[in-house]
This record gives C-alpha cells, sequence and structure tokens, in this order.
C-alpha cells in the first residue's frame, strides 16, 4: 500500500464517529452516509496523491460546507439538538491542510478567511490574518483587507491603522495601499460626523427649526426624544464627548491631509496619485473636513506642478463636488466650473484641448438630466459644442466615447457623438465609434 494511500485512511478513519453520530441520530440514512464516505473517500485520494492542486482543496472544501448546511438544515427539521462541531471543525482542517500545502495560493487563503468571517470565528480569522501577512508581507492589498476587517467587524480603528502603518513598512512605494490608508481614516471621520448629526450635537441648539427665512414663514419648536422621554437626557452617550472631538485632528480631516502628504513626498509630488486621492474622498458625504481635505489636495498639486492636467481637472471638478442639481447653488456652482474652464483655457493655451477633454465628462450627466432648469440646459449644450471644437480632432473624441461607452455611460456617449457628428460631419472614426456604440446598446 502506497504512502498516500496510507494517509488517506488515516484520515478517513479519524471521520467514521462523525459519520457513525449521523447515522444513529438518523439525520442522515445509511445510503446517504455511505454516499458521504465515498465521496470523502475520492477526495483524500486524490489530496494525497502527487498532483493534486489548490483547486482540488478549494473543492473538497466547498463540499464539505455544502454537506454541512444540509445537515443544520435537516437538525432543524428534525429537531435534534447537541450535535456539536465536527462539520465546521472538518472545514477548517481541510483549508489548514490546504494553506500549509500551497502557502503561495492566495485564492485558497480567501476562501479560508470567507469562511472563518461567514462562521464568525474570530479567534481563527485572527490567526489566519497573522499567518497569511508573515508569508505575504509585500501583498498590499492583504493588508488593506485586515484593516478593513478590524473595522467593519470589530470596531478597531487603532487595529486598523496598525495595520495599515504596518503595510506601509513593507510596501511604501505602493499608490493603492497610500489611498486605501486615506480612505479608512476618511470613513472614520464620515462615520463621526454622522454619529454626532444624529445625536444632535452639531452646531447650537437654538429650540427652532429654520426651514427659509421669508416674512410668509413660521418658525417651529424642534420637538426631539428628550421632550418626550426626558429619561433620555442622562443616556450612556456622551454628548459633551462628542462635541470635544470637533476640533481634534480625527474631526478636521488633519489625519487624511498627513497621509496625502506623505504620499505625495513619497511620489515626488506625482499628479495622477493626487487624482486618485481627489477621486476617493470626494464619495464621501461632503462637509467642512472634507472640503478641507479636497481643498489641500487641490492647492498641493497646483503648488507642485500647475501645468498638470490631473491637477487643472481636480481644481474643475471641486466646486460641483457634493452639489446636486436640486440645490439652490447648483447654478452658482456650475457657473463657477465653466469660469475655471476659461480661465486655464487663457492660461494655459497649449492645454486648451486636454482641458475640454477633461471637463466634457463632467457637465454630459448633467446636460443630459430632464428636469434641470432649460436656461441651464442651453448653456450646457453651447458648452459642450465649444469643447468639443476646442479638441478639434475627432478622432480624440471618439476615443472619449469609447472610454465612455467602456464605464457604461452610453447616454453619455450618444449625447457627446451626436453633438461631435453635427459639428465635424460624418467623420470614418466617429462613425465607428457610432456603430460600437449601437453594438454595445443592442447587446
Amino acid at each position: 500500500m502506497s504512502s498516500s494511500s496510507d494517509k488517506a485512511r488515516f484520515y478517513l478513519e479519524q471521520q467514521v464517529p462523525e459519520l457513525q453520530d449521523l447515522l444513529r441520530k438518523k439525520i442522515f440514512t445509511e445510503a446517504q452516509v455511505k454516499q458521504i464516505a465515498q465521496r470523502r473517500s475520492s477526495f483524500e485520494h486524490i489530496l494525497n496523491a502527487r498532483g493534486s492542486t489548490p483547486q482540488d482543496y478549494a473543492r473538497y472544501a466547498e463540499y464539505e460546507q455544502n454537506l454541512e448546511a444540509l445537515r443544520k438544515k435537516k437538525c432543524v427539521r428534525l429537531g435534534i439538538k447537541g450535535t456539536g462541531h465536527a462539520g465546521q471543525r472538518k472545514i477548517f482542517f481541510v483549508l489548514d491542510r490546504g494553506v500549509r500545502k500551497f502557502p503561495g495560493d492566495l485564492k485558497l487563503w480567501m476562501q479560508y478567511l470567507a469562511f472563518c468571517r461567514k462562521e464568525k470565528a474570530t479567534k481563527k480569522i485572527k490567526e489566519v490574518l497573522t499567518r497569511l501577512l508573515r508569508l505575504h508581507p509585500t501583498k498590499a492589498e492583504l493588508w488593506v483587507y485586515a484593516a478593513r476587517y478590524s473595522v467593519e467587524e470589530e470596531g478597531d480603528m487603532m487595529g486598523a491603522r496598525g495595520y495599515m502603518q504596518r503595510g506601509l513598512r513593507f510596501c511604501e512605494m505602493n499608490r493603492g495601499l497610500w489611498v486605501e490608508y486615506a480612505r479608512l481614516e476618511c470613513i472614520y471621520v464620515a462615520k463621526i460626523a454622522t454619529r454626532r448629526r444624529i445625536l444632535g450635537v452639531d452646531g447650537i441648539k437654538d429650540g427652532f427649526v429654520r426651514e427659509v427665512d421669508g416674512e410668509d414663514m413660521m418658525r417651529l419648536p424642534q420637538v426631539t426624544e428628550e421632550d418626550i422621554n426626558p429619561e433620555l437626557q442622562e443616556s450612556a452617550v456622551d454628548e459633551e464627548a462628542l462635541q470635544k472631538l470637533e476640533n481634534t485632528p480625527a474631526m478636521t480631516g488633519a489625519i487624511p491631509i498627513a497621509i496625502i502628504t506623505a504620499a505625495f513626498k513619497k511620489f515626488n509630488n506625482d499628479p495622477r496619485l493626487g487624482e486618485q486621492f481627489f477621486d476617493m474622498v470626494a464619495e464621501f458625504q461632503q462637509s467642512s473636513a472634507f472640503n478641507t481635505i479636497l481643498n489641500h489636495i487641490i492647492a498641493s498639486m497646483l503648488a507642485a506642478k500647475p501645468d498638470a492636467i490631473e491637477a487643472i481637472a481636480c481644481q474643475l471638478r471641486y466646486p460641483l463636488i457634493g452639489v446636486s442639481p436640486d440645490d439652490a447653488s447648483f447654478p452658482s456652482a456650475i457657473g463657477e466650473t465653466l469660469r475655471l474652464v476659461r480661465q486655464s483655457m487663457v492660461k494655459r493655451p497649449l492645454l486648451r484641448a486636454q482641458i475640454a477633454e477633461r471637463t466634457i465628462p463632467v457637465l454630459l450627466p448633467y446636460a443630459l438630466d430632464p428636469e434641470l432648469d432649460p436656461d441651464i440646459q442651453r448653456v450646457l449644450s453651447s458648452s459642450l459644442r465649444s469643447f468639443v471644437k476646442e479638441i478639434g480632432n475627432p478622432e480624440r473624441v471618439a476615443d472619449l466615447v469609447d472610454t465612455l461607452v467602456a464605464h457604461e455611460e452610453q447616454d453619455q456617449a450618444r449625447r457627446l457623438l451626436e453633438t461631435s457628428i453635427k459639428i465635424n460631419g460624418s467623420h470614418a472614426r466617429l462613425m465607428q465609434a457610432h456603430a460600437a456604440l449601437n453594438a454595445v446598446v443592442s447587446a
């Protein structure tokens, strides 16, 4: 008998008490237990033979997970209790054998972690994460995963920062890790701001809700839960402590700014990295802290490389960040963007076409809004025509259309095509882009 067969038999013999327990409690029939034993025997002989792969371990673990899910359902239906955790231990055992044999297979490690999280096995997750990070310290995505787990599942911001800072020691030249570290701190700022807003500790409570300032509007008193239930005033939540957070680095955006500043220094003020930071911060609901961060990014980019198209693009987009077309401030915001575009084109005549290429995708979503004021629509249509003319070369416009289609923005691509065809006529490259767009829409 070969050594691989001996190993397979050894592992199978250890499973006999579990199978006998399933049969004794009538969770599965004798035929079903035999089938389970046969499947396990097949898997064990494959795993212990030469030429086994990480996929073999993954399939075995998946089979055991399905079997465990079926066992739990039958136990609930039959009212059987106290069945233990043999199934969970079995899956952990299979996955652990897999990552020990193939420590370089990240997909198998991630399957292991996903199962640990599903089972809420906190100690096991920490153990597996520690082993994984020791084996692959230069994989930036693993440090990001560990930090996110620490925040999302455990609410441990200090632990998450620790993972990120250790990750940067090993992956200091990984741009994505710097961006994700700043994102982590922005998430923390957003959560604290949301909590303050929910608890009503933002600003001074004056007892009135001022909807609109006008002579024909009545000021109504603000009724809170505390008015209905006075005991809430003695809640365990320390609102005074939250108010003191207002001027701390966590709330003013000083920590994300410090990370961004360090990243700029590390990468020689690369404007592409600056745009990555800008895009990331722009995703958050705007507040004074996030406005401060965005202003810092733009100022740093313009101070280091004022003629970089990425810096100019961020400056043009800033007035519209966090402004909805329904807001009263939208007309002035769109006006400010167009003013900055014209100003930039005058200052940098050699970049006029590039500035136009960067501005068009910013304006297109608003130009397609049917509820937008007709006067603003006319201004946007006129501006789009002007920017298409600035680009000049129809092939560059077609490339921009292809980019929009690749980002699944077919309506914007069609609007840009229609505008360009009116100006440039039936250019071959535009017709090619038009055909490609129709093919995507009809698919």
